[in-house]
């Protein structure tokens, strides 16, 4: 088959767990040319990436810098994955960090993209924790909700939003801001992220070893598997952007509803009761305050309407984690 202009792209937070996922999808894409993979640490190449015909460079970078900046972001760029960031936990405990590395280096690539590569694609990773807390028992969030964070870090991804909706209505860039759901499993270390504990809980018993629950069970959370969300950060790159609507590039990704308890329930029928007294209940104050602000019924019309895929159930998730992770958890 044949193909058009080749796509040059750079994915920033490339080490981290959805970077190293979507790299390996981008290896294999047969419209991507070149491929530059930037972390604060030197991203590795995806494990499961062996064989491909892009030209990759992986490159150790401080975005909080200035004059790197300038050298990563060049005129020849296509496509561009924002995917760094501090994250929940630690911007909630850092606040002067969160905001260098979540709002300012954040703009500072945007300004000097708008500069010296107007038009030029961007696809931002967001957060549901835009929008705080719901305002009724069972409420349905859509992209028209008001977004009134209850913490740091959904207000500094909300001022990286506005930034990427007003340069994207100027014209200086072709945004495209993607709200996430909390992606589990995921299979690394614990991060900073306050959501941590949802993959650990599973991740940890299914290798024998014990994890801490530090949420009520009845807790509701708006989730998706890793392989739905890499899907559909890549088709966020190939939607037109005539089909967004006016004044707003914001998507709410497609995701599933579902409490502590019925994951709790899934794991026990994919792992068996024994994995199940791996886990501890032990409350963690800092942690549910944060997590319980955040929103767990969706309206994914727009997605939907733009071609974005739903996610199987949370049975499914932890089978699809088995197959992908378990064997090799060790690896990216």
């Amino acid at each position: 088959m044949v193909y058009g202009v080749r796509m040059n792209v750079l994915v920033t937070g490339a080490g981290g767990f959805i970077g190293q996922a979507l790299a390996s999808a981008l290896l294999h894409d047969p419209r991507v040319s070149q491929l530059t993979l930037t972390d604060v640490f030197k991203p590795y190449l995806p494990s499961s990436s062996t064989s491909h015909n892009v030209s990759v460079r992986c490159i150790k970078a401080d975005l909080t810098s200035v004059e790197t900046c300038e050298s990563l972001f060049a005129y020849d760029l296509t496509v561009v994955y924002l995917l760094h960031g501090l994250m929940s936990g630690a911007t909630e405990a850092n606040l002067e960090l969160g905001l260098k590395v979540n709002v300012d280096s954040t703009r500072q690539i945007l300004d000097r993209l708008r500069r010296v590569n107007p038009g030029v694609k961007v696809i931002f990773t967001s957060s549901i924790a835009v929008y705080g807390p719901p305002e009724g028992i069972n409420k349905v969030v859509t992209e028209q909700t008001t977004p009134l964070p209850g913490s740091s870090y959904g207000a500094q991804k909300l001022i990286a939003e506005t930034l990427l909706n007003d340069y994207s209505r100027r014209g200086l860039i072709d945004g495209r801001i993607m709200r996430l759901p909390t992606v589990v499993v995921r299979p690394r270390a614990p991060s900073g992220a306050a959501s941590s504990f949802a993959s650990g809980i599973f991740r940890e018993p299914l290798k024998g070893e014990k994890s801490v629950l530090p949420v009520s069970k009845e807790l509701e959370m708006w989730v998706c598997s890793p392989r739905t969300v890499v899907k559909n950060l890549v088709r966020a790159r190939d939607v037109p952007k005539e089909k967004f609507p006016d004044r707003t590039r914001v998507v709410n990704l497609p995701g599933l509803t579902v409490s502590i308890r019925e994951m709790l329930e899934a794991l026990k029928r994919v792992g068996g009761d024994e994995v199940l007294k791996l886990i501890e209940e032990k409350k963690d104050e800092a942690i549910e305050k944060i997590v319980e602000t955040w929103a767990a019924r969706f309206d994914t019309s727009r997605a939907k309407t733009l071609g974005f895929e739903e996610d199987g159930t949370f049975e499914e998730t932890l089978r699809a984690y088995i197959e992908d992770y378990s064997k090799n958890s060790g690896q990216s």
